[in-house]
């Protein structure tokens, strides 16, 4: 009985994310309701294609208003999404991403196309491995630190192949990576609320800082790349 249950829990671990994504997906519409159901499903579709990380995505969702389209001088109104709802949306996918690596990792690599891209994935986790040291002796603590703070790609896809990486058992990757993207989303939600709200007391010191904060970023960039040199 053992022996025949074993491919239908593969099975169920195949298909369970699947399902709990388009579950999920279809409650977090509801939830958001007709007018802005369209903006949240398009910022977690855009969230799985980088440079885009949560720390641009979630601003996008909370943020809304009237836009005035220069040619024409339609005004189109933007709905903004409750940032609890747009931290937990983004966090969802982490969240989902990792449960379906944690229980088919070895399956995916055999997957044509899939298995190529896990493969290149599993290149970039070496790479951010060997980039963030500090991941390694922290372990579960480090992985919930690594995808809470948003450093390029450090998601729930390269988050789980680094937990993979540093000898982590699934289950312990698994809660380090949700616990990680919940927390690291909701902050990044109450922020972008309280900048948002900020921005509307003094418009002409939030562009300044906006400003401050756009050189520092260019500068780190640059000079980053200088080193690489």
């Amino acid at each position: 009985m053992r022996g025949e249950s074993k491919p239908l829990i593969r099975l169920a671990k195949f298909f369970v994310p699947f399902i709990i994504a388009v579950t999920g997906i279809l409650v977090l519409q509801y939830t958001v309701g007709e007018a802005s159901s369209a903006k949240l499903l398009l910022l977690m579709m855009v969230y799985f294609f980088p440079p885009l990380g949560k720390e641009s995505i979630i601003p996008l969702g909370v943020s809304g208003g009237e836009i005035t389209n220069p040619i024409t001088g339609y005004v189109s109104v933007v709905p903004s999404i409750n940032p609890i709802i747009m931290a937990l949306s983004i966090a969802f996918i982490d969240i989902v991403v990792a449960l379906f690596l944690v229980w088919n990792y070895d399956l995916a690599k055999k997957i044509p196309i899939v298995g190529d891209f896990m493969i290149k994935v599993e290149e970039k986790g070496k790479n951010v491995e060997e980039k963030y040291g500090w991941i390694k002796p922290l372990r579960f603590i480090g992985i919930v630190l690594f995808v809470m703070v948003p450093f390029q790609g450090s998601g729930g896809l390269v988050g789980s192949i680094v937990g993979r990486l540093i000898g982590m058992k699934p289950r312990n990757t698994f809660i380090a990576i949700s616990l990680g993207a919940v927390i690291g989303c909701l902050l990044i939600a109450m922020f972008s609320q309280a900048f948002l709200i900020f921005a509307e007391i003094n418009t002409t010191l939030t562009l300044i800082l906006v400003g401050i904060i756009a050189i520092v970023i260019i500068a780190y960039v640059v000079i980053k790349r200088i080193r690489k040199k």
